[in-house]
């Protein structure tokens, strides 16, 4: 997802495409080029966006026992906070993380 595509760029034999019409389009876009399989998004602005529109399913955290002292936290500026997850329903430890995976939990 971009504002803008870049200048000459030329979409063929590439394996990725620029949405520039918004979260809903871009996830709609990614649906149909993922031909039936699970589709991700990245922490940050994109992820909040996608939250706050009603398109994430779950959650996935790796976990890293190291602080790095800068970034973006994961839904930064989050319009429709508080929101609640369940689970974790996975947790898969391995050498120096955890990746942990929760459920987005519907409004009633």
């Amino acid at each position: 997802m971009s504002r803008t595509v870049p200048a000459g760029w030329a979409p063929e034999g590439e394996s990725f495409v620029f949405v520039t019409d918004g979260i809903e389009r871009a996830v709609e876009r990614a649906h149909a080029l993922a031909g039936g399989k699970e589709v991700g998004v990245n922490a940050g602005t994109i992820a909040r966006q996608a939250l706050e529109a009603g398109l994430l399913d779950e959650v996935h955290v790796d976990l890293v026992p190291v602080l790095l002292g800068d970034g973006i936290p994961f839904f930064s500026g989050l319009g429709i906070a508080p929101v609640e997850f369940d689970g974790p329903f996975r947790v898969v430890e391995g050498v120096g993380v955890t990746h942990l995976a929760y459920r987005v939990r519907r409004p009633a």
